[in-house]
């Protein structure tokens, strides 16, 4: 079963030059193709392909006096960042995300290391490197598949490790009951309203962390741009916004894994939040509660624990449907935190209802998918 760990390294002052070279390298790979790419299509409305005219320039180019210096770089860092040109142009005519960008020094750095990796009790060895010190909080077990070396705005270096840990994969429960599936309503106001009426308040990790945040950035702005205060000013702020970004993944980690352990199976919607976040009034506390990491976290826990996490369609009305006898309303303002149902007079919290729905429409779909749901029979001694 294939397993990803993270990594802090502290790379020598020689091996932190060599990496910042072959983020260097990796990045004018990425930035060259890209040229290229809308070079010809502007000219010749030609569109190169990465496997039949990129890579055979790559093999040209470090045989030419010109770009002879990409030799002493990984090559398969450099290929790989031709493929990853290749699938940022696929989602683009997807319509998954927006058009390749140039590549930075300022930003997030990265290569990929896929022959001659390990990893040991306090190091992680990457070709033309060597063995850099790393913080190894988890032992890797089995083969190791890949290594993606980065660094962050912050100036902290990390590495991914992909391995396969020679176990095979924890089977699909078979029988699943239904007083084991949940069904999940993601809010503002509360992060999670789970149908059995738990709910996870929303922490608001950028609110609260918003007057820090305008601090610091009034210092940085203020700084003039290319001396030594600008960039500590810089990664000052870069620690702000990362110390908020880890404080959001760690509640939610603890959030996803306690779903998973209690439950064989979790049910949400299908948020389309990209289209949610063109409000401008809710756009922020959206980004905030960090709904979609939430969802994606849920998705690979019960895959590995074989267990399910489904999401229902995105236009299935939870909110307005009484979950008690199925009357749907016409209209349902955001304002109307609790309503009584004309037809039963049943009287429902907005979020707790639409995680009942969520549950029951959850259950239907796994029935559908030919999942079996069953209902626990009383036993008597």
């Amino acid at each position: 079963m294939l397993r990803a760990a993270k990594f802090r390294l502290y790379p020598t002052p020689e091996q932190e030059k060599f990496l910042w070279g072959q983020w260097g390298a990796v990045r004018f790979v990425w930035n060259k193709a890209l040229w290229l790419k809308r070079r010809f299509w502007k000219q010749k409305g030609e569109s190169l392909s990465v496997i039949m005219d990129l890579k055979p320039l790559l093999v040209a180019a470090k045989k030419s006096k010109k770009y002879a210096w990409l030799k002493q770089y990984d090559s398969m860092a450099l290929q790989e960042s031709l493929r990853h040109l290749d699938g940022a142009y696929r989602r683009f005519f997807k319509h998954e995300a927006g058009f390749p960008k140039w590549k930075s020094r300022r930003g997030e750095q990265s290569s990929y290391h896929c022959t001659g990796v390990s990893v040991g009790e306090d190091w992680v060895r990457v070709p033309k490197i060597g063995r850099i010190k790393a913080v190894v909080h988890r032992k890797v077990e089995g083969k190791v598949k890949s290594i993606t070396l980065s660094a962050d705005t912050t100036g902290a270096y990390y590495a991914a490790v992909l391995y396969d840990d020679g176990l095979e994969e924890v089977k699909p429960i078979v029988d699943i009951y239904e007083d084991q599936v949940t069904g999940i309503d993601l809010g503002l106001k509360d992060l999670a309203i789970e149908s059995n009426g738990t709910k996870e308040p929303n922490p608001k990790h950028l609110k609260k962390a918003e007057k820090h945040l305008r601090r610091v950035s009034k210092k940085f702005s203020r700084t003039k741009k290319g001396s030594r205060r600008h960039e500590k000013a810089r990664k000052r702020l870069a620690k702000a916004h990362k110390r908020v970004a880890n404080t959001r993944n760690d509640r939610l980690h603890k959030i996803s894994k306690r779903l998973i352990d209690e439950n064989q199976a979790v049910c949400a919607e299908s948020l389309k939040i990209k289209n949610m976040q063109k409000n401008r009034h809710l756009a922020k506390a959206i980004a905030d509660a960090g709904w979609g990491t939430l969802c994606r976290m849920l998705a690979y826990k019960a895959k590995r624990a074989g267990k399910r996490f489904v999401q229902i369609d995105t236009f299935y009305a939870s909110s307005k449907t009484c979950s008690v006898c199925g009357h749907k309303l016409k209209e349902l303002s955001l304002s109307v935190r609790e309503w009584e149902c004309p037809h039963c007079h049943a009287r429902h919290d907005r979020d707790v209802n639409a995680a009942r729905n969520i549950r029951a429409e959850g259950i239907r779909k796994m029935k559908a998918e030919g999942q079996s749901v069953l209902k626990r029979t009383a036993t008597y001694a």
